[in-house]
């Protein structure tokens, strides 16, 4: 859009060529008194004071309108600039500066000033994810830290049965997992969104990798005795890095079994044409609403806080980021206790595809 817009000077042409207008009117009046003095045969005194006192006007008022240009153009913006600028670096985010002219004269100071309300925008929504970030962080590791501190302080008591024990160190170890889950997805998703993992994308069999992920899922089903479906074509080749794709499948499966409820059914579905390749996982779990749904791919976000100790919220946001990663897409379709479908689509791409 900007590149459409003339982008005025702040010292146009125009407010030269007057200059030069006014100079050579300047000098034609100082010709002109010149003239009268010396044909009315002024003293000599007058014949110095005139002219000098005259320049002396001349130079005083375009001095003073110079300096007017320069302050108003060039001297006023920057103070604004300079203002601004040092309250952001105090942490104001608030800050927003107005360009001088509407879009269509806009000039390097008013496309400056735009590009400085941007990066402002920008900055304030970063310290909002920052801030955020590091409360739910830090709300994330105090609950399962209270768990493990609560059951080692019920251990140092003497009259506790054998099953006592092994309950409070069965939660003692359960608290430690999910910690360490938390701070492995933690940096799994700040690698990837800065971009220190890079993909090793090759082709590979992706219905074996969806068979090979559901069958660690199988304690899982059997003991809730749910019903599992999987309908998969005999082989699909795609172009990715299946060990990133991986962590894909088993945040999608394990979530499709934690929310469905004894007796339900999740159901893997994997379908292909000539240009992509499908895979959605279903289940007849409690649904997701339609707020919920605008959130799912956040961080930390967690709809049904029933499940909260199953999980930290970040599986379907390193689930999002690597799909980002592959080119591929993801969508849910869901409705309050009829179920939830996640369905992803992966471009199909040889190896000639690999810089698409």
């Amino acid at each position: 859009m900007r590149a459409r817009h003339r982008t005025e000077s702040r010292f146009p042409g125009s407010l030269f060529a007057l200059y030069f207008v006014v100079l050579l009117l300047m000098s034609g009046i100082h010709m002109g008194l010149v003239t009268l003095i010396n044909e009315n045969d002024w003293p000599d005194v007058i014949q110095v004071l005139i002219p000098s006192v005259y320049w002396c006007l001349v130079a005083g008022a375009l001095t003073l309108f110079t300096r007017y240009k320069i302050v108003k153009t060039y001297d006023q913006p920057m103070k604004e600039l300079a203002k601004a600028a040092n309250r952001v670096a105090r942490g104001d985010f608030s800050v927003y500066i107005p360009p001088f002219h509407t879009s269509n004269r806009h000039d390097y100071l008013d496309l400056m000033f735009l590009d400085f309300n941007k990066m402002v925008a920008e900055l304030g929504s970063i310290e909002t994810m920052r801030t955020d970030f590091i409360a739910n962080v830090s709300h994330e590791i105090k609950t399962p830290l209270a768990t493990i501190q609560n059951y080692a302080q019920l251990l140092k008591k003497t009259n506790l049965t054998k099953e006592e024990q092994e309950n409070y160190i069965s939660a003692i170890l359960s608290s430690t997992h999910r910690l360490s889950s938390l701070i492995t997805n933690i940096l799994k998703l700040n690698k990837l969104e800065s971009q220190q993992i890079v993909p090793c994308s090759e082709s590979y069999d992706l219905c074996r990798q969806l068979s090979d992920c559901a069958m660690r899922f199988e304690p899982i089903w059997e003991e809730k005795g749910i019903d599992f479906e999987a309908d998969l074509e005999d082989r699909a080749t795609i172009y990715g890095d299946s060990s990133l794709m991986e962590l894909v499948w088993n945040n999608l499966l394990s979530n499709a079994f934690k929310f469905t409820e004894p007796g339900g059914t999740v159901t893997l579905r994997q379908t292909s044409d000539k240009t992509s390749v499908t895979v959605s996982v279903s289940d007849t779990g409690c649904g997701i609403s339609p707020e919920a749904q605008k959130h799912i791919f956040d961080k930390f976000y967690q709809e049904d806080t029933s499940h909260a100790t199953e999980g930290n919220g970040l599986g379907l946001s390193l689930a999002m980021r690597v799909l980002q990663l592959m080119n591929a897409t993801i969508q849910v379709n869901s409705a309050e206790g009829q179920g939830t479908t996640f369905i992803v689509k992966i471009p199909v791409f040889g190896k000639t595809g690999e810089n698409n």
